[in-house]
């Protein structure tokens, strides 16, 4: 049998790099075009929390082509056990300091739990906010065939929406956190929001906690992107919590997250020694003070 070369096994890329979401040459901000045109070429790309300037400055450097200020920061920064408790004045504010820190993601928006479920106007009421205060160039909200007018009225508007089907945080009351879409009627369902979601205008689909099969065949069936966070490898881009990706975040992780750096170590042997330099005298030095 021949052994392939990695150039010959390798995903295909554009045939312009220039055009790429991650690694292309742009310095413009990535738009909701640019996203239906990776689709097409059939082009995977990442997506990351971020809920402070610095950070998602670091993201941006980067090269991660969509940044989603989500309501997981009630979680990961605020100290909320969910993201119900999350307000729209906080997510505007995390929002706003997201888009000053960088110059060409596409930032998305998250519309917190109470923003937009007693309709359309409330809906467009919060998402403007979300734009015209913090600048965002998109926002996300929960829910399938039930959010399907908020949606449409929002992109009538001129607001691009990603949607999000399957595991929805801000639901977790009502199904908890397991895994959605299983079995042939809640396949068949989460199919429909799929759809549902995509003729209401969303330029893309989160897919969380669904089965790897599933999410596959939505991501064929759609001509929108699918963005999977536990939901296999077929999907056109993936997303994680950019706390659980780095681990800082303490104690268990979903069995989907991959930790790349162990954050939470570092910082603590650094606060650490830091504190022994300042109890035995060794911090600060002459080279740290002034006269």
């Amino acid at each position: 049998m021949t052994q392939l070369s990695a150039a010959q096994t390798a995903p295909q890329k554009s045939s312009d790099g220039s055009k790429a979401l991650y690694g292309g040459k742009g310095t413009r901000r990535i738009t909701v075009r640019d996203i239906t045109a990776a689709k097409e070429r059939g082009e995977k790309w990442p997506m990351l929390t971020a809920y402070d300037a610095m950070t998602a400055s670091v993201f941006d450097e980067a090269g991660i082509p969509v940044i989603l200020v989500g309501d997981s920061a009630g979680n990961c920064h605020l100290g909320y056990e969910t993201t119900v408790p999350v307000t729209l004045d906080e997510m505007t504010m995390l929002s706003a300091a997201v888009v000053r820190g960088t110059r060409r993601s596409l930032i998305v928006g998250d519309l917190p739990f109470g923003s937009y479920q007693e309709g359309p106007v409330q809906a467009l009421r919060s998402a403007t906010r979300l734009v015209k205060e913090a600048g965002v160039q998109a926002v996300k909200l929960e829910g399938g065939e039930r959010s399907h007018e908020q949606i449409r009225l929002l992109v009538e508007s001129g607001i691009p929406v990603m949607a999000h089907i399957g595991l929805t945080p801000q639901s977790v009351n009502a199904m908890g956190y397991r895994v959605q879409g299983r079995g042939e009627e809640a396949a068949q369902q989460l199919l429909r929001d799929a759809k549902a979601v995509q003729d209401a205008g969303a330029f893309a689909v989160v897919l969380e906690l669904v089965p790897a099969e599933l999410a596959a065949e939505v991501t064929r069936t759609l001509h929108i992107p699918t963005v999977g966070i536990g939901a296999g490898a077929e999907t056109d881009a993936q997303v994680l919590v950019w706390t659980d990706m780095l681990g800082l975040t303490g104690g268990r992780v979903p069995k989907f997250v991959k930790q790349y750096a162990n954050l939470r170590e570092v910082m603590g042997s650094a606060v650490k020694a830091f504190a022994e330099d300042v109890v035995g005298g060794a911090f600060p030095l002459e080279e740290h003070s002034v006269h």
